[in-house]
């Protein structure tokens, strides 16, 4: 992280060039981002930072796999905890959610799908990374089921409607459009979608 921002040739890590980029998407949006100026950002240049990542759609993806790749580290230890399906629902509401109208990783996923359409390599990246949500909710709702704390349900498609859903939603709260208590609207939808069942065992 910071601690470790540079080698000793001097040279800014890649890591650090991705968590310099989503901290300026943050502060000035993803408009205001540009080579030159997350080069200036980290006291490098910005052919240093094409070297490694070629474009500027390149670091932006890079980044959003960065930060997709915490996020799924999250949903495996929230998997994990000896918590209630409803809890754990709960939780997987939080963390899908952006946590307002500037947050960075919500504004790749909106830029990255209005991109997408043209690109295959974006179009793939958005299957993949897509992938690990609708798995792991699934994961949880299955667990759930089993367990009497939902009802009989096709997994697969609640997930998919669910996930849906929450993307509309999200877009709304980055766009500054979502009406206050976006989490409320979310656990709302969830138990339309995903009612519970007679609980059987904790």
């Amino acid at each position: 992280m910071a601690g470790t921002a540079r080698r000793r040739d001097g040279h800014v890590t890649q890591e650090r060039m991705l968590e310099e980029a989503m901290a300026a998407i943050a502060e000035d949006g993803l408009a205001s981002l540009t080579m030159s100026a997350l080069a200036e950002r980290l006291g490098t240049s910005g052919g240093h930072i094409l070297y490694y990542f070629g474009s500027k759609d390149l670091l932006l993806l890079a980044a959003l796999r960065w930060s997709e790749a915490a996020l799924a580290e999250e949903r495996r230890a929230l998997l994990a905890r000896r918590v209630t399906a409803e809890r754990k629902l709960d939780l997987f509401l939080r963390l899908y959610l952006p946590r307002g109208p500037r947050d960075p990783r919500w504004t790749l996923w909106i830029e990255l799908w209005a991109r997408a359409a043209g690109n295959d390599a974006l179009r793939e990246a958005q299957v993949e990374l897509d992938r690990g949500w609708q798995e792991d909710l699934e994961t949880l709702l299955a667990t759930g089921v089993a367990r009497g704390r939902f009802a009989p349900l096709d997994t697969t498609t609640r997930a998919s409607e669910l996930l849906a859903l929450l993307d509309g939603l999200s877009t709304r709260v980055v766009l500054g459009q979502a009406p206050e208590g976006a989490l409320e609207v979310a656990r709302s939808a969830a138990l339309a979608l995903v009612p519970r069942g007679a609980p059987a065992e904790r």
